[in-house]
């Protein structure tokens, strides 16, 4: 089959390429997918796309025009495809349910110590000869109370970190993950959840019910001094409302691998211009604050399996078997 690579990164092709080992020919943009670039993206068979691209029901319509008949994402979550928009124009939407959750759970442990201990801080000040420990003490993690909201694969690997600290681990879903009770995590209605933690980390897919689940009303509920980590999706999270939670001391930390303004800026070097995302820029300013690029999921092991299942779920359409891992809404 013809593939059109949208969003396609250097350290992305390698992977593809060894993955696909010349089955289909794959043809890198740099370019995202969106309703303006869709008339490019209609000259092949089949486009791959990642977590920033668009498809709305004004892009679907321009592949379907053309040959476009397959979606393959190159990431689990699918809120940037319109899935009914989709099946009612017969294009068939594949993604990466499950590539490494121990790659995001880690990443989001790493934000949690560094925010504690400031290591952001204390790294920046060593580099210039400060050795003053001035402002950068922390807490024990070993007895603080951790929740949780979302328990699927990466949730309950975050759980089984936190556990080992010594953490009490609570969590909401909707539904409650066997193995996160074996281990003791106790499930709590979402307000208590909110009312009870230290930490509170995101772990669910982005939806009509979740977004901008943390708010300004959810983030008053919460302890003052909370510490919020987001290495879900940015629009769980509203970046405005953390603004002023930070004024107050309400929020205490936060990090955030993901921003609901992402698309714009994420995954290109930009240091050479002028952001015009004021709320982020203002995020930026607080020293209890860390941001990262959308990395938490950029290890070794997680790229290469979301290479191998992309091709898979390729080659399963064009033999007609049907992809494995088939978005139905």
């Amino acid at each position: 089959m013809r593939i059109g690579v949208f969003s396609s990164q250097r350290s992305g092709r390698a992977p593809l390429e060894a993955a696909n080992a010349g089955r289909h020919q794959l043809t890198f943009l740099e370019a995202r997918l969106d309703p303006e670039t869709a008339d490019l993206g209609s000259q092949f068979e089949g486009v791959c796309v990642f977590v920033n691209d668009a498809l709305p029901r004004a892009a679907l319509e321009r592949l379907r025009a053309g040959k476009t008949r397959l979606i393959a994402l190159r990431c689990a979550g699918f809120d940037n495809v319109d899935i009914a928009a989709a099946k009612e124009l017969g294009l068939t939407v594949v993604r990466v349910p499950a590539y490494s959750p121990y790659a995001v759970a880690e990443f989001a442990a790493s934000l949690v110590m560094t925010l504690n201990r400031k290591l952001h801080r204390a790294y920046a000040r060593v580099r210039d000869s400060n050795f003053s420990l001035e402002g950068l003490m922390g807490f024990d993690l070993h007895g603080s109370t951790v929740g949780v909201v979302g328990t699927g694969g990466v949730g309950l690997v975050f759980c089984r970190i936190m556990l080992g600290f010594g953490c009490r681990v609570i969590a909401f879903d909707v539904v409650r993950n066997q193995e996160c009770e074996e281990l003791g995590v106790e499930y709590l209605p979402l307000n208590e959840l909110l009312r009870s933690s230290d930490i509170v980390s995101l772990h669910c897919p982005l939806n009509s019910a979740t977004r901008h689940l943390i708010n300004a009303d959810s983030l008053a509920k919460m302890k003052h001094g909370v510490m919020l980590v987001n290495t879900g999706r940015g629009g769980l999270v509203d970046a405005r409302a953390c603004v002023a939670a930070l004024k107050t001391g309400q929020l205490g930390y936060l990090g955030l691998d993901v921003y609901d303004g992402e698309a714009e800026l994420f995954f290109e070097d930009r240091s050479d211009q002028i952001v015009k995302d004021d709320v982020l820029m203002r995020l930026l300013t607080f020293p209890n604050v860390v941001i990262t690029g959308h990395q938490a999921f950029f290890t070794r092991q997680a790229v290469a399996n979301i290479a191998e299942t992309t091709i898979q779920n390729i080659s399963s359409f064009e033999r007609g078997e049907g992809p494995i891992c088939r978005v139905t809404g």
